[in-house]
């Protein structure tokens, strides 16, 4: 079995010491010429954002360890389960291609604020030990992810541009949402498991044979979490009403259908005749299309490596790749200052395809978990090189439209 215990603290001292250097190399590169008052005001706007962006990735990360062992423990196969998910990828799929162009025409923050209603509804749906209220949930879930995903960037790229702020800080911001997430992840996965362990999982009765109780609503055990999440979003919630201000991708807010199906048209027309973002959008698509592979396939390619009778750590592998991910941010951060953009994604996509053959050409196992530790560092350096160049090539008067329907 590989040393797992001895690959976090080598990972984490790693992460410590590119973080040290960025920090350092910030401190003494300065403003870059930027006035001390632009430089003020733009720390006062990522926080803004940063502090809204940690808190709806709580809430994503806080169900992500507990979604499988809910609906499992409610007495569900495997088949139900998988049609669950299915549901939930399918709904985001098909909201998304609409959703960015509303978002677009009817305002960012508005369509911030729908995220929090939707997903806050979503974990609401778990409490109920109800196939169809959990499919609801499923599919909620989805129009969840697909306004996640686009229309925060979108929002803050538009404030970013239109406060006139140096094109590099983008970068920046990315980057440290990057870090900070993976931090934000690691905390929610040990609240998560905390907030499970208080109580056990049973009706509002005080009943805990689970199976018997079909339709019942369940308080405690793996509905805590989701508990804890529904709290994070409505913070971030409250943070965007009373500090975000309004903006759009077109001059009006006054959309009518048509005028939605006419932006999707032209969302679709920009994808087709502009080369510079249908690859953008093929590369993403298949870069994260490798990740959610990984997702899926890190745990049983790892389980064959524990002795008879034993359980992987899974939290402290789960934790050590979200440090490699810091890792990744950060190294980003400090390379992106002499290396262009589109040359540190080519190689990031180079070296995460080699990673991911580990696996295939070795049975050890301590290679497989190196290889998985790698990959997760080309994930934190992708997400924020891609956010920057998506910000370029993406026209902002189509930017959650084009965002859904490509990538």
């Amino acid at each position: 079995m590989p040393p797992f215990m001895l690959l976090f603290f080598i990972s984490a001292a790693t992460t410590a010491y590119l973080v040290y250097k960025n920090w350092s190399s910030n401190g003494s590169a300065g403003s870059n010429g930027a006035s001390s008052s632009d430089s003020k005001e733009f720390k006062k706007f990522q926080r803004t954002y940063l502090f809204v962006y940690f808190c709806v990735m709580a809430g994503d990360w806080l169900q992500g360890p507990y979604v499988y062992a809910l609906y499992s423990s409610y007495g569900f196969d495997q088949h139900d389960i998988a049609v669950l998910f299915v549901a939930g990828f399918g709904s985001s799929m098909i909201f998304g291609t609409f959703i960015g162009s509303l978002a677009d025409r009817f305002g960012r923050k508005k369509s911030c604020l729908v995220y929090i209603a939707t997903y806050v509804a979503s974990c609401m749906t778990k409490h109920v030990n109800s196939y169809n209220v959990l499919m609801l949930g499923r599919l909620l879930g989805g129009v969840a992810t697909s306004l996640l995903f686009s229309v925060f960037d979108s929002w803050m790229i538009n404030e970013h541009n239109s406060r006139s702020f140096e094109g590099q800080w983008l970068s920046e911001t990315f980057a440290t949402a990057i870090f900070g997430n993976s931090c934000v992840a690691i905390a929610a996965g040990l609240v998560a498991n905390f907030a499970s362990e208080l109580a056990p999982l049973q009706t509002l009765g005080g009943e805990s044979t689970i199976e018997s109780n079909s339709g019942s609503v369940m308080k405690g055990g793996f509905c805590a979490p989701f508990d804890v999440a529904v709290l994070v979003l409505l913070v971030g919630g409250a943070y965007i009403q009373s500090n975000w201000g309004e903006n759009y991708g077109q001059a009006s807010s006054n959309a009518s259908a048509g005028e939605t199906v006419k932006v999707l048209k032209q969302g679709f027309n920009s994808i087709i005749t502009d080369p510079a973002i249908l690859l953008c959008g093929a590369i993403s698509s298949l870069f994260e299309g490798s990740m959610y592979t990984f997702v899926f396939m890190w745990t049983p390619a790892l389980q064959p490596s524990a002795a008879e009778g034993e359980t992987l750590p899974f939290g402290l592998i789960f934790a050590t790749f979200m440090v490699c991910c810091m890792a990744g941010s950060s190294l980003f951060t400090i390379i992106v200052k002499t290396v262009p953009i589109e040359e540190i994604s080519k190689y990031t996509f180079i070296v995460a395809g080699f990673s991911l053959l580990v696996p295939v050409v070795t049975s050890s196992y301590s290679l497989i978990m190196l290889g998985f530790l790698v990959f997760e560092g080309c994930v934190g350096m992708y997400f924020p090189a891609m956010g920057t160049l998506k910000s370029k090539i993406v026209p902002e008067s189509q930017r959650s439209t084009i965002y859904d329907l490509s990538v």
